[in-house]
């Protein structure tokens, strides 16, 4: 996929953020309003580079989301519609399943919660199995329970993304790389040599000077979603603080010990998911991830660090609580982020014959997470406006939680359904 230059200075529709969600957006956009102008605008030289191609490539089933949450209803959809997307346009995927797996007796109920939550979220295929089923499907596993989804599978998000961009810029979509959005505002005057007048009276403009004129602005900004909608005068939170999560890789000859995802039985006392065993597309195997606070919200080694991400972090109130309500948690995430073999302990509990000398490092994600000043993790999606004249013209998505990846398609239907909504096009 090329990312071109536009040939023009105006468009109906400009939006920021070239990852899985805006693209797909776009495109959704695009294809029901032909007759409108769309352009992208990506501040890196390629699309999807920080989340959208950043993750572990699951495509998720919607077992542990609450029964008729927005979450819930999205990633199910999404599921049944990314897999006929990628089969429309021959984009590889495996439908290799996940293990949802019980350790010992008091994890059951817990399970057995899930189970119920997934039937209420009409996820396909989904049974609860027992010890001798669990080493049918995984050999080397271990438990007493599990919960079986053979209809979770495993993609590269980011291909579909591209996909996504091919499909939008076939459609008469423009794409700009290199466009990092630092100003957005109704603007003043007409764009020089202009005859449109203020037809076009959004300018969003660009660190390099460069600008853009539009009739209304859509932001997908990610790990830069709050700052997006601050500098549209929107308020500052949900505030995003970014988390690395750092992974295994099992050695290759070792492939042979994990045939699909195994997934823990989540702990509500705990703000993430745990550790998984996730195999890839190339292959390989991902192990984990961790979650520890990243010194940059773009930083996917541990000596990354950009002050002013560290500061803004640091000084929100929300993260002191949070902190304070997970310290134990927090302190083994970085205990285990610092020392393989304390991560190989506990994925031994679920795979015995793993050895601390059958892994070595990974690589990372850094996950934008949206948090409230009370600490609170917000774990569904979250729209905003801007103020006055431009809030009439401006969207932006301030939230787009995991699994957004797999529910890009059915997100996509979702906001352009607000955009509709909520300016005439």
């Amino acid at each position: 996929l090329i990312a071109a230059k536009h040939g023009k200075l105006w468009y109906d529709i400009a939006v920021v953020g070239g990852g899985i969600v805006g693209l797909a957006t776009a495109r959704e956009l695009v294809l029901r309003h032909p007759n409108l102008t769309f352009i992208v605008l990506e501040k890196e030289k390629e699309l999807a580079l920080h989340q959208s191609g950043h993750n572990s490539g699951v495509i998720h089933s919607g077992i542990y989301y609450t029964p008729g949450s927005l979450k819930a209803r999205l990633c199910v959809r999404g599921a049944s519609l990314a897999y006929a997307y990628c089969d429309s346009r021959a984009i590889p995927y495996r439908r290799c399943g996940k293990l949802i797996v019980a350790l010992d007796r008091e994890e059951v109920p817990r399970l057995k919660a899930l189970y119920e939550r997934g039937q209420k979220n009409n996820v396909k295929q989904i049974s609860l199995i027992d010890a001798r089923s669990i080493r049918e499907r995984e050999p080397y596993c271990r438990g007493i329970m599990a919960l079986d989804s053979p209809y979770t599978g495993i993609v590269d998000w980011r291909l579909v993304a591209l996909s996504y961009g091919k499909d939008f810029q076939q459609a008469g979509g423009a794409i700009i790389t290199g466009f990092e959005a630092t100003h957005i505002a109704m603007a003043a005057e007409s764009p020089a040599g202009s005859s449109e007048g203020l037809k076009y009276p959004v300018a969003v403009r660009s660190s390099t000077g460069e600008e853009v004129r539009c009739r209304f602005v859509l932001t997908c900004g990610g790990l830069y979603s709050d700052r997006l909608a601050e500098i549209s005068g929107c308020r500052a939170e949900p505030r995003i603080i970014p988390f690395r999560g750092d992974y295994l890789v099992l050695k290759p000859e070792k492939s042979y010990l994990i045939r699909g995802n195994i997934y823990p039985v989540p702990d509500p006392r705990f703000p993430f998911l745990g550790v998984h065993f996730t195999p890839r597309m190339d292959g390989s195997v991902w192990l984990g991830p961790n979650a520890v606070l990243a010194f940059k919200r773009e930083g996917y080694r541990i000596c990354d660090f950009n002050s002013n991400d560290f500061v803004d972090a640091l000084s929100f109130r929300g993260l002191h609580r949070l902190v304070m309500k997970n310290v134990t948690y927090g302190l083994g995430e970085m205990y285990r982020g610092m020392f393989i073999s304390a991560q190989v302990k506990i994925l031994q509990k679920y795979i015995p014959e793993l050895g601390h000398n059958d892994v070595v490092r990974g690589p990372s994600g850094v996950r934008a997470q949206a948090l409230d000043a009370d600490g609170n993790l917000v774990d569904d999606f979250a729209f905003d406006g801007g103020v006055d004249e431009l809030g009439r013209r401006v969207l932006h998505v301030r939230n787009a939680p995991s699994p957004a990846a797999t529910s890009s398609l059915a997100i996509a239907e979702m906001i352009a359904d607000e955009l509709e909504a909520r300016f005439t096009l």
